[in-house]
């Protein structure tokens, strides 16, 4: 098995999972504690990317993007399925 990194925390009690994963009995693990500075430095990048992310979004989807015709299409995709 490769090396896998999970998010976990601390409730208290024992080390949880913070996603669901299938292990097997026995199998080796290393813990590395974080500090918590770090994790909210990574919880602060994750909000800002989504921020960004948004934004991006908005700029591309808004309510003042023109609508595009069919006819402005160059190369038809044959594999196209619509839905």
């Amino acid at each position: 098995m490769s090396i896998i990194a999970l998010p976990a925390h601390f409730d208290g009690k024992r080390i949880c999972l913070d996603e669901p994963f299938n292990l097997k009995m026995d199998t080796k693990l290393i813990v590395t504690i974080l500090p918590t500075i770090v994790t909210q430095d990574i919880d602060n990048e994750h909000k800002n990317w989504l921020f960004l992310s948004g934004q991006r979004l908005e700029d591309a989807y808004g309510e003042n993007e023109p609508e595009y015709s069919l006819d402005l299409i160059k190369e038809v995709n044959p594999d196209y399925e619509a839905r």
